[in-house]
């Protein structure tokens, strides 16, 4: 404590920029969570957190006893694996890619590129997905003349996931890019020269220097990935899904979503969200420690 005291008097400055942003989180992270009170009371606006009955764990045996909680948790898995399968490496490799290509000209205008569909709006792109796989849209009309049916693809339930992931792969995987392109940036280039010395060409080097160098990198971002695995982006789900997709696409936040602020079920959809984040923290602290231990490398 007396070492802290003296590092503020010495360091005044930093510890005055430290202040916006530790009461940024205070009042939006911080401070809300004493509404998760909600999740164990028959919450009403009219009674508040003081005054609302008390019920215990039955807005839990609910959500678990419903018929919908098998399909949310299959749901959410099935998209989460997804995009952690084809949506996580999509970036490092397009990074990689980019590693190799000579041509500062090219190079930047490809990044450029790849980067601008990330700051379109969401409901735009949303909206793109939809035109473009319409029953008349320009994807349709490319898989019929490929030889594939004129269908309303966003439509179809056996569809919604894999546009789903395609489409988030298109908008994030040039801004995804850009942490793995600085990781690569610092890697000593005296390890290429000696791998080629040693008669490593490009794919070897590759494999020997690029790849471990990005390691440390690729394990810490995928332990941030694994603590949002159960929390699929309610906004582009209820953007893009209908009552015809609910089959596959319905996933826990925009089930959470629908039950507070469409039907006003305050209560029972905090301790739906409240499971949601109990089990995301778990998969944090697991893939954290199982990374500490294989790897060496963790956040904690």
């Amino acid at each position: 404590m007396k070492s802290f005291i003296e590092d503020m008097k010495k360091n005044p400055g930093l510890y005055i920029m430290i202040i916006p942003v530790l009461a940024f989180f205070l009042i939006f992270a911080y401070f809300p969570m004493f509404g998760l009170v909600m999740a164990f009371q028959n919450y009403t606006p009219k009674g508040g957190f003081l005054h609302s009955e008390f019920v215990g764990l039955k807005n839990f045996a609910d959500f678990f006893g419903s018929i919908y909680f098998g399909r949310l948790l299959k749901n959410t898995l099935a998209i989460s694996v997804l995009n952690l399968i084809f949506g996580f490496p999509a970036p490092i490799i397009f990074a990689l890619l980019l590693n190799e290509v000579n041509n500062k000209w090219f190079k930047k205008s490809i990044q450029t590129i790849s980067y601008l569909p990330y700051f379109i709006s969401l409901v735009i792109v949303c909206g793109l997905v939809a035109d473009f796989t319409a029953s008349d849209g320009p994807i349709t009309e490319l898989i019929v003349k490929l030889g594939g049916e004129r269908l309303n693809y966003l439509g179809q339930p056996e569809y919604f996931r894999t546009i789903y992931i395609l489409s988030d792969m298109w908008q994030g995987i040039g801004f995804g890019s850009i942490i793995y392109l600085a990781a690569l940036a610092g890697i000593d280039q005296e390890l290429y020269e000696a791998a080629s010395l040693d008669g490593a060409g490009r794919w070897k080097q590759t494999l020997h220097v690029t790849l471990p160098g990005l390691v440390p990198t690729i394990i810490t971002l995928l332990i941030l990935r694994m603590g949002t695995m159960f929390a699929v982006g309610y906004e582009k789900i209820i953007l893009l899904y209908s009552t015809n997709t609910y089959k596959t696409a319905d996933v826990i936040s925009s089930y959470v979503y629908r039950k507070g602020l469409q039907e006003f079920n305050y209560s029972y959809s905090a301790a739906v969200g409240m499971f949601n984040s109990i089990i995301n923290t778990i998969l944090l602290i697991v893939s954290n420690k199982i990374s500490s231990k294989v790897a060496g490398t963790s956040l904690f």
